[in-house]
């Protein structure tokens, strides 16, 4: 007898390391751990609720750094203040998505396969099953199986012969398993439109000036924040453009904004490439309503000030600077800024660096009055600047990026930026410098800021969620259940011995009385006769 022969030591680690693969692939596929999987990425997506987000408001979040100075750190470190890119938080989410192929792919070829299946062969004994009956009919066995297919004629069947006995299986309830099927299937690809949307998708964030102000989606320089798809290099983007023609905002007495709305014009990427320019699309924008255009979506997020300063410098030229401001009080819309000028006409390079000028400060669309100045209202009733003005170097020919919203405070510590001015303004008044520099507050501007978001995959992501709602619908409403007949002739052949019965595949009540009547149509038999439901029947009845 053939002996098999020893492992040697490699070969025995490679089969452990198989098995363990094939154990490890198993567990991560099945649907506990595809359900575990998804309690954690819940439980990781709480801090990205309760906690403020960079990539919606960086000004929440160095507020959260202000109010805890000890704990903020620490979570910075974590990750929880950028939760959806934080590493753990995309391996949670790709293992579940692994899990959830690999738990769905199988699930999807077995209700394939339960589709197409035909009904499995009668039981032996009728008396096992919940639903069951028999009589004896005066009718031979080609007549009692016509009416038996008369009345399963919309059933799958399947007939066979054994010796003089005739069985009819029939099932009904196969659109269960379409449903089934439909869900599994859906369910990838609403996984696969996600996941296109996030490779190909992109979005951005851009602040707009009222009254005229435009952005056209070109490229990613005319965003102020912009986050890419991982195949998104930024240089391809479909063109449209923007106009913000007018913005109204609304408050309650209390200051509680009522209503945001911009009426603004669009030009499509069909208007661009055919050269109409000048005309524009209107749409009134609005928070709960979206501009879609070439698979986009213009969403309207929030609003602001821009004050506008006009510098009159000693040689007689003129400079307007008009740059948004932060809000730093969302209910009264306090907002702090910087707006940046250079001198015109210095060729000396050290003379321009340090002749540059910065308008910092607060502004107050509802101005309080008195000599600290603050706001009382949102909306722009009698507007007021406390600025300061700081001349020197403000690094703008430096090379590196900073805030527009503030100057660079170690050039203030260094003595590189001095203050030279301080004053409260309303629109039309002036501040004089000591070299005779004319600074005048003109006006105040308000500006929009926009979400541009793009996602190739939101259509996808739609039918597949609607289609894998039909397929559940499908399967939790349809009954999957299966009925069995045998024919036996009596010796001398003109009677037949009928026996039923019925079995439903689900827990859902509601067979017994569809079996009910497939008994009373078949056999002559009714609740009437006291014969029990469910129990065995034997009566000799008319054909």
């Amino acid at each position: 007898m053939a002996t098999r022969p020893p492992e040697t030591g490699d070969s025995r680690a490679q089969n452990g390391l198989l098995a363990l693969l094939r154990n490890a692939w198993r567990s991560l596929t099945s649907m506990r751990t595809a359900l575990i999987l998804l309690f954690l990425l819940a439980v990781a997506a709480l801090p990205g609720a309760l906690l403020p987000q960079r990539s919606l408001n960086q000004r929440l979040v160095d507020q959260y750094f202000t109010d805890y100075p000890a704990i903020a750190p620490v979570l910075d470190r974590l990750g929880f203040f950028d939760v959806f890119a934080a590493p753990w938080f995309a391996a949670i989410y790709l293992l579940l998505m692994v899990s959830l192929v690999g738990c769905v792919l199988p699930r999807t070829f077995e209700h394939a396969k339960n589709l197409r299946a035909a009904p499995v062969v009668t039981p032996r004994n009728f008396a096992r099953l919940p639903h069951h009956a028999t009589a004896t009919l005066d009718v031979g066995p080609d007549e009692a199986a016509e009416r038996i297919r008369g009345r399963l004629r919309r059933w799958r069947r399947l007939e066979t012969e054994a010796g003089s006995s005739r069985t009819i299986s029939a099932e009904k309830g196969y659109l269960r398993e379409a449903g089934n099927l439909l869900f599994h299937l859906s369910l990838i690809g609403l996984l696969v439109g996600f996941g296109a949307g996030k490779l190909y998708g992109y979005g951005g964030q851009v602040i707009v000036l009222a009254d005229g102000g435009q952005f056209c989606n070109t490229g990613i320089l005319g965003y102020d924040s912009f986050q890419a798809g991982l195949r998104v290099d930024g240089t391809d983007l479909t063109p449209f453009c923007l106009r913000v023609d007018d913005f109204e905002a609304t408050y309650l007495p209390d200051g509680q904004p009522e209503s945001y709305r911009a009426a603004i014009g669009y030009q499509t990427t069909d208007d661009l490439n055919a050269g109409r320019v000048d005309q524009w699309r209107p749409y009134p924008l609005a928070v709960n309503s979206p501009l879609r255009l070439d698979g986009s979506r213009v969403y309207l997020i929030n609003h602001g000030y821009a004050p506008r300063f006009t510098v009159t410098f000693p040689n007689g030229q003129k400079r307007t600077g008009e740059v948004q401001w932060q809000p730093v009080d969302a209910t009264t819309y306090l907002s702090q800024g910087a707006t940046k000028f250079e001198p015109p006409g210095i060729t000396d390079e050290q003379k321009r660096r340090t002749s540059q000028l910065a308008i910092t400060g607060l502004l107050a669309p509802t101005s309080s009055g008195g000599k600290v100045v603050t706001s009382v209202y949102p909306a722009l009733r009698d507007p007021e600047v406390a600025v300061d003005v700081l001349r020197g170097d403000l690094g703008l020919d430096d090379g590196r990026g900073q805030s527009i919203f503030q100057v660079d405070q170690s050039k203030i510590d260094s003595g590189q930026l001095v203050r030279v001015a301080r004053a409260n303004l309303v629109p039309g008044q002036s501040i004089t410098l000591d070299d005779g520099t004319i600074i005048t507050f003109d006006d105040v501007r308000q500006w929009i800021a926009l979400q541009i978001s793009h996602d190739p995959g939101q259509d996808v992501v739609l039918v597949f969620a609607v289609l894998m709602l039909v397929g559940l619908g499908l399967s939790l409403s349809i009954r999957r259940r299966r009925f069995w007949a045998r024919l036996t002739p009596t010796e001398d052949g003109t009677r037949t011995v009928v026996e039923i019965g019925g079995l439903a595949r689900t827990d859902r009540a509601g067979y017994g009385e569809e079996f009910d009547r497939l008994r009373a149509h078949l056999l002559n038999i009714s609740d009437t006769d006291g014969s029990d439901v469910d129990g065995p029947i034997t009566a000799a009845k008319d054909g």
